[in-house]
């Protein structure tokens, strides 16, 4: 159940900033639940890869080239989901940078309703 509730949130996430970032268009709801499943899998199955093959970069970078490599997830995300575009780099790197303020904000929201509910 908390699965489910997380991927909703996130589907949530990514049409609300897709609303408000020029340069994101996403279709429908289904589109924005495709886009947070597609996400989920590539950070769990090719983020980590990427981060290994550009370990020396990050290190370099004191670690900003992760937000490179976040932003290249959103790029490929967009060219497997249909009805999903970002029009480029940069606004796929924004785009992540406000999705995951957005998720740890709606995250952190249901978690201290959930804390709520508990006492």
């Amino acid at each position: 159940m908390k699965t489910l509730i997380r991927w909703l949130i996130n589907s949530l996430g990514v049409i609300v900033i897709a609303e408000i970032l020029p340069g994101v268009e996403i279709k429908s709801f289904f589109t924005a639940m495709a886009v947070a499943l597609v996400l989920s899998i590539l950070n769990l199955i090719v983020k980590p890869i990427l981060i290994v093959l550009t370990l020396p970069i990050t290190i370099l970078s004191l670690g900003i080239f992760l937000l490179i490599i976040n932003a290249l997830i959103i790029q490929l995300a967009s060219s497997i989901v249909p009805n999903f575009m970002v029009s480029s780099l940069w606004t796929a790197l924004i785009y992540s940078l406000l999705l995951s303020v957005m998720q740890s904000f709606l995250q952190g929201l249901f978690e201290t309703d959930q804390q709520d509910h508990e006492h």
